[in-house]
């Protein structure tokens, strides 16, 4: 009897549990399906079809609506990589950041396509959004200067990889004015050593600027600084030289007026040494 007992109240302990759990996981089951702030796109899926999503990523485009446009594509990205939808979602990703300034993102998201679609029909464009992205970033010539040299390098892709595109000629302009930044920063580090007379120093960068940028609008100064820094060291001939070549490129130049003046005010005037650098670099400046 009291085996028989024991065993009963173990079994009806055992069925007091399961129906313990089952009540739970039938109230939590109600829980969930009354919830109505329960948003499974809050989780990063979305339900529908690629081809639906990549339409409502267009529609949201073209309502101004970036932010949403971009989760849309960002989810066809997810949920079907390396698929046609997926590469012409990863197209629309990249442009959607871009616009919206996220420009790292851009720059990542347009990356990630050119390495899995080197030879897709949209491979310039991106290319092209890609080095947009970088010159973007683009700072003042006071600070760093790396999203100018990321933006030369982009934009010579475009350039060589893609001749035939419509968008080689806007890729041009961009590396101009980046190569212009890259100069500007020369010269702004060369003004600072020029002040404190380090005059070796304020000249390398001065000839940097003369012989790598010789295409940009920082020679005319940079000649003239020259000129000032070479007249300080006392080195006459490169001041010379230099002052002619500024006068011969930028003859109605303000630099070029203070630099003749400079050396008038000595008894000197321009006058070209053709064994000198500086003539020899005078060949690549845009005049010349």
């Amino acid at each position: 009897m009291t085996n028989a007992k024991s065993v009963g109240m173990r079994k009806t302990a055992r069925l007091a549990l399961v129906s313990l759990v089952l009540s739970g996981a039938a109230m939590g089951m109600t829980a969930c399906q009354s919830d109505k702030d329960v948003d499974i796109t809050k989780l990063g899926f979305e339900s529908e079809s690629p081809e639906m999503l990549y339409n409502q990523g267009l529609a949201n485009m073209k309502a101004g609506n970036l932010l949403e446009a971009a989760r849309k594509f960002d989810a066809i990205d997810r949920q079907n990589p390396f698929t046609e939808w997926g590469r012409k979602a990863l197209v629309m990703s990249t442009f959607t950041k871009y616009r919206l300034g996220r420009n790292d993102d851009a720059v990542a998201a347009g990356n990630r396509y050119l390495n899995q679609y080197p030879s897709s029909q949209d491979s310039a464009y991106v290319q092209y959004l890609v080095g947009l992205a970088y010159s973007k970033q683009i700072a003042d010539v006071t600070q760093d200067q790396k999203a100018a040299t990321n933006t030369i390098s982009a934009m010579s892709k475009v350039v060589n990889d893609y001749p035939n595109s419509e968008y080689v000629e806007d890729a041009q302009t961009k590396i101009r004015f980046a190569r212009d930044q890259l100069a500007g920063k020369e010269m702004q580090i060369g003004r600072y050593y020029l002040e404190r007379k380090e005059y070796l120093a304020a000249i390398q960068r001065f000839r940097t600027v003369v012989e790598t940028y010789s295409n940009t609008n920082q020679v005319e100064e940079s000649l003239a600084r020259l000129t000032e820094a070479y007249f300080a060291m006392g080195i006459v001939e490169e001041a010379q030289t230099a002052a002619a070549v500024l006068g011969r490129n930028y003859p109605d130049s303000q630099w070029y007026a203070d630099s003749y003046k400079l050396l008038k005010g000595s008894g000197v005037e321009p006058r070209e040494n053709k064994g000198s650098w500086i003539s020899r670099a005078a060949s690549k400046i845009v005049g010349a």
